[in-house]
């Protein structure tokens, strides 16, 4: 890994920049790319980057947060868990403060459940171990980048016959997401930045789909200034030579491959659902990962009874068409008013990488007051 300040240069942002504005006056239409992961959408606002692209080029937000995609009724799966005087819940501390239909989790441990942040499935372990008395219950969340820790925590606890563990799953699948993304006729996307993290894991095969069948370019992307400069550019340069192709702007962690030990965990463990609820995006075919049933001790939805309910998002949140790329957080009802990060109402205003709070952290608010690249008006309205 080289210095961190190689990649936020600003000689050589602004030597980037102006390949960029070179390349856009070759092209003759309003360009719309998506940057996939949360992350990407958090350094873009972070470092500003939006604010400096040709008025041609515009970046959407897309689903690449796992929390913000989580529909409310699995929330409350989650809550009803947590009600079991028998269990000691653990979690990601991004879960904590996302809203279900009536709770969070952060409001169901202030009511007295015993709910536990945690920075790794393996912590949850440890906790079984201290509590053979008490089933824990780890809230299994995120994309293939986080779904091989969770693997790799439930063989070591089928190797060490820890039978008071268990998980409830909810990782999802990005490349099931992508094709609904471009199914959507209420969306059309000339370009991906694609997600580094999820890409270290998985490769850059998967994407192929995306070059062959929509025609679509798309670059993996780091997370620095620099990478996701480079990765405008590299896709411009294809748009303007009429190039559609996976390119690898993170070729320093990603390999073609991605990482054989990772995946290898997640098939053995895991087996592919044949449809999973994404909030924003309604059910999506063999999207999520659920556990295998020669690993059916750990699993959390065949050891304990849960709802299983669905459940409509708050009326006035618009974060399903946030999560999609259909509008900007800004043209949300309730943005910055009724929907804060101290009273979130939606997803995407809760986790750190949702856009809502992308937006609202980095200060980004004049862009309420003026028109968006795509004309749509931006001002903020009341509820």
């Amino acid at each position: 890994m080289k210095y961190v300040d190689e990649f936020r240069n600003p000689e050589k942002a602004q030597a980037l920049q102006k390949e960029i504005a070179k390349l856009s006056q070759k092209i003759d239409k309003h360009l719309k790319i998506m940057e996939v992961c949360g992350g990407h959408t958090h350094s873009i606002f972070k470092y500003g980057i939006e604010e400096i692209l040709p008025d041609n080029i515009e970046l959407i937000h897309g689903p690449g947060c796992p929390v913000c995609v989580m529909p409310k009724g699995r929330i409350d799966d989650a809550i009803a868990l947590c009600q079991n005087p028998n269990i000691i819940f653990t979690t990601f501390g991004d879960a904590m403060r996302v809203p279900g239909s009536k709770t969070s989790l952060l409001q169901a441990k202030a009511q007295g459940a015993d709910i536990r942040m945690v920075y790794s499935p393996l912590d949850s372990l440890k906790i079984a171990k201290e509590n053979p008395n008490k089933e824990i219950v780890f809230f299994g969340l995120g994309f293939e980048t986080t779904a091989p820790s969770t693997a790799f925590t439930i063989l070591q606890a089928a190797a060490e016959n820890i039978t008071n563990f268990s998980m409830f799953s909810n990782h999802v699948l990005v490349i099931p997401a992508l094709q609904a993304l471009l199914d959507n006729p209420d969306l059309e996307l000339d370009g991906f930045v694609g997600p580094g993290h999820v890409s270290m894991v998985i490769g850059t095969e998967p994407y192929q789909f995306i070059s062959q069948l929509y025609h679509k370019p798309i670059v993996i992307s780091g997370f620095e200034p620099l990478d996701i400069f480079q990765s405008i550019w590299m896709l411009l340069k294809q748009i303007v030579e009429k190039r559609c192709q996976v390119e690898n702007q993170y070729n320093r962690l990603v390999e073609p491959a991605g990482n054989k030990n990772a995946i290898a965990a997640m098939n053995q463990v895991f087996a592919v659902r044949e449809q999973f609820e994404w909030r924003g995006l309604g059910e999506i075919p063999n999207s999520g990962f659920k556990i295998r049933e020669e690993y059916a001790q750990f699993d959390a939805e065949a050891k304990f009874t849960i709802p299983n309910l669905k459940i409509a998002d708050h009326k006035a949140c618009q974060c399903g068409e946030i999560l999609k790329g259909v509008l900007k957080p800004w043209q949300c009802k309730v943005f910055g008013t009724a929907c804060t990060p101290e009273n979130p109402i939606g997803a995407c205003m809760v986790s750190s990488e949702g856009a809502c709070a992308a937006y609202y952290k980095y200060g980004r608010l004049s862009t309420m007051a003026k028109r968006d690249k795509s004309g749509v008006s931006a001002e903020p309205l009341s509820v």
